[in-house]
């Protein structure tokens, strides 16, 4: 089977990012073909050479296009145009696929997947990582009504258009089962939630040893931490985490914070770690190193703005933190609350309340016990449920399934 995959932002586990299709590839490419439309991006960025930017038996058609995260409205806009207009030229020039994988964000590089599964008379699969256009309305990134409602209009044609729709989240299949529900134009059981999930391989690598030589480099020997692995996006809430980094500096003075990535808030982190010890602003590190810093966590913390919508994101740090037996609060008050009430491998504190979060760490650090058992269950649940090399075989069948309908 040929596989055409529309996606914007390839990264490989040299990145400092998630490479979450670079896995699912990976074991896809061992049996079927794989044509990636793609740009160079991140292949810029590349933090080491550890691994082959593409996996192997994966075909590549890259094209030049910048993108930042720190770039206006319109710089992405155009961004998003570049990329589109070059995949649906590529996508029309390649061999006809058996069936045409399109992934956002953004929504464009899945509209461009649709226009070329149309052209090519093929079936198509769009799979949803972020609820686009409803957390950027909801962020106020599209403040203008007719913008948004064309956006909804766009959305829902794309979910009527796709044979198949993969979410990465329960509460994300719920939102999209709902404008099926609304619209009338799909049903429910085209809908299929497969997890956003962790690299159990890579995980492998935070050994003892590198924990230890971490301890030793930066200065942690003795210290208790907590982590945020991430983006410093304005939907992230970092200033409320600032807020209870310097809280919990006056009372538990062998508690350090380290805040891991780069970002919008970056320079709110910086003016912090000046004016409190307690607080590091820790490098982007590439993605297969990620892992030492999470286990070397006494707990991580998984955070986002108090707004519904955020509710239902997948986050890559909640999965990994977990894989390293080092357990979670998060603040959404959604499926990951969910998962770790039930299962007994974090905690919940309510969004953008930086006492309660203290208040809640402060609780936690005084039973280490209760920290080894639930980062021991979360470390199962990671082995059962995350594990990537099962996902992409979730994934292959969506796929395999799409292509059996013509179009």
């Amino acid at each position: 089977m040929h596989i055409a995959v529309f996606s914007q932002h390839h990264t490989n586990p040299d990145c400092p990012a998630t490479s979450r299709h670079y896995a699912l590839l990976a074991r896809m490419a061992c049996t079927h073909r794989i044509t990636l439309i793609t740009t160079d991006t991140w292949q810029h960025l590349r933090l080491t050479e550890a691994f082959p930017w593409l996996p192997r038996g994966v075909e590549a058609r890259t094209a030049a296009v910048r993108y930042e995260n720190k770039m206006g409205v319109g710089g992405r806009l155009w961004s998003f145009g570049q990329y589109a207009a070059y995949a649906i030229r590529e996508g029309l020039r390649i061999d006809k696929p058996d069936v045409v994988w399109g992934i956002s964000t953004p929504l464009t590089a899945a509209w461009a997947a649709a226009q070329v599964a149309r052209l090519r008379r093929v079936p198509w699969v769009f799979e949803v990582q972020d609820l686009w256009p409803a957390f950027p309305i909801a962020m106020g990134a599209v403040p203008n009504q007719w913008a948004q409602r064309r956006l909804y209009h766009l959305e829902a044609r794309l979910y009527q258009s796709a044979r198949q729709i993969v979410t990465l989240s329960p509460d994300m299949t719920r939102y999209v089962e709902q404008v099926g529900q609304t619209t009338g134009s799909f049903s429910p059981e085209k809908v299929t939630t497969i997890l956003n999930g962790t690299d159990l391989e890579l995980a492998d690598r935070a050994t003892d040893e590198v924990v230890a030589a971490l301890r030793q480099e930066n200065d942690l020997v003795g210290c208790r931490v907590i982590l945020y692995a991430g983006t410093f996006g304005r939907a992230n809430a970092i200033p409320t985490l600032l807020a209870a980094a310097e809280q919990l500096a006056t009372r538990l003075p062998d508690v350090r914070w380290l805040f891991m990535g780069h970002g919008y808030d970056e320079k709110l982190i910086q003016a912090a770690a000046q004016r409190c010890a307690a607080i590091r602003l820790v490098p982007p590190q590439p993605r297969h190193a990620v892992f030492g810093w999470f286990r070397l966590a006494d707990i991580s913390v998984v955070s986002f703005l108090g707004l519904p919508i955020l509710d239902a994101n997948s986050p890559a740090k909640f999965y990994d933190s977990l894989a390293v037996g080092t357990p979670v609060i998060v603040t959404n008050s959604g499926w990951t609350r969910d998962l770790v009430e039930k299962h007994g491998c974090g905690w919940y504190v309510p969004a953008d309340d930086a006492v309660a979060l203290a208040e809640k760490i402060m609780t936690v650090l005084g039973q280490p016990a209760q920290i080894v058992a639930a980062g021991a269950i979360g470390q199962q649940l990671a082995k059962q449920l995350f594990d990537r090399e099962q996902l992409s075989e979730a994934m292959l069948r969506v796929l395999e399934t799409a292509a059996q309908h013509r179009y």
